[in-house]
């Protein structure tokens, strides 16, 4: 099959799986992304007279009580000095960092090479920031305090990215974090959270929010990967560093002219699908088992959900088949039975070995452990024997 052929199958495929996946009658998760805009708006039109006065006039370059009760909101969730808006959570990271670098006298940024800037910026932080990442472990895990501590370099900055999605959603034990703090601390480092996702590890540490991020130096946090918002993200973090932070905000392009849509969705969000995130965090354990029990029950030679226990609401599945041929039978399961399973595409993970991610929303909630199999033993007869 030619480069272009195989293209077009992709984008044929994606095309039915949204398709289906819209009309399903059950699914694990409706992303906003995949809505239309008419749905969207009406959304936002809904839930915004609860999170906000909206006979207030738009802001401009962010002025005006918009975008000032949304950092407001986020600091006193995170339990931090300030909180500033930003347009993108790559430039919230960026800034934060350079601004710690000026701090430390240090552009070294110790950080995990599955981390988001290293595998999903085209190397932003040194192309564009003048930073220096070095990669403190190799294994598809957070660092250990051990490794901090025997790195045999000085860094200024110590980046964690909690989870680490590209390892799987993964989080290390409160214990574990706590120890790696230190270690950064004992080596004169700042710790830098990258919270993209961290609204929803309360419920593995056992601990809140404010508690979490009070570990850090400064934490960003996504306003929509969880939240469900339109875009944009927070940086927490001491009074006068975010005050540097909104300067370098400007520089970087970020004060953008009318900022009231995003914010006023990310208060939204932070309304409504915040106080649900735990929610969807333990039905996804449950989600996880069910997955688990009906591929042995199906007989594949070799399946896995990782980690078996999810740490978030997401977690990833992986199989013993080409990517094309999961697609397939995902797309069919849902266009013929009108029950989504995998609604995410499949990615190689090695010869034969595929995995996909597996994300537990509102509309999981209504899966039992028992529709769970059901949906495992369709998908499985779906595809080709081993």
């Amino acid at each position: 099959m030619t480069d272009t052929a195989e293209q077009d199958e992709k984008r044929s495929t994606y095309e039915r799986r949204l398709a289906a996946l819209r009309v399903a009658r059950r699914v694990l998760w409706r992303p906003g992304f995949e809505a239309t805009i008419r749905e969207r708006l009406d959304w936002l039109m809904r839930t915004a007279p609860q999170v906000h006065d909206l006979d207030e006039r738009v802001d401009m370059y962010g002025g005006g009580r918009i975008v000032a009760a949304l950092e407001e909101r986020v600091a006193d969730l995170l339990g931090t000095g300030a909180a500033a808006f930003f347009p993108t959570g790559t430039m919230a990271q960026q800034v934060a960092l350079r601004c710690w670098a000026a701090r430390t006298g240090s552009p070294t940024v110790a950080l995990h090479p599955l981390s988001h800037p290293e595998v999903h910026e085209r190397n932003a932080l040194s192309q564009v920031s003048g930073l220096r990442p070095v990669r403190v472990t190799n294994e598809p895990r957070l660092p250990t305090a051990a490794e901090i501590r025997d790195f045999d370099e000085p860094f200024g900055a110590l980046m964690l990215e909690l989870p680490l999605r590209d390892a799987g959603y993964l989080l290390p034990t409160w214990e574990e974090l706590t120890e790696v703090v230190e270690a950064a601390r004992a080596r004169d480092a700042v710790v830098h959270f990258d919270g993209a996702r961290l609204w929803e590890s309360t419920v593995h540490f056992g601990r809140p929010l404010d508690e979490i991020a009070g570990l850090a130096d400064t934490v960003y946090v996504s306003l929509y990967k969880s939240l469900g918002g339109f875009g944009g993200a927070a940086l927490a973090g001491p009074d006068s560093l975010i005050e540097e932070a909104r300067t370098w905000r400007h520089r970087y392009g970020g004060t953008i002219f009318q900022q009231f849509p995003t914010a006023l969705a990310a208060l939204a969000g932070l309304e409504t699908e915040l106080p649900r995130l735990p929610d969807y965090v333990r039905h996804a354990r449950v989600v996880a088992a069910a997955l688990r029990e009906g591929f042995a029950a199906a007989g594949l030679p070799w399946a896995r959900v990782h980690p078996e226990v999810p740490h978030t609401h997401e977690f990833r599945v992986w199989l013993p088949f080409a990517p094309d041929v999961l697609a397939e039978a995902a797309v069919r399961q849902a266009e013929e039975t009108s029950v989504g399973l995998f609604a995410r595409s499949w990615d190689r993970g090695g010869p034969d070995l595929s995995f996909t991610e597996v994300t537990v929303g509102a509309a999981g909630l209504e899966w039992t452990a028992d529709d769970v199999r059901a949906a495992v033993a369709d998908f499985v007869a779906r595809l080709p024997a081993l």
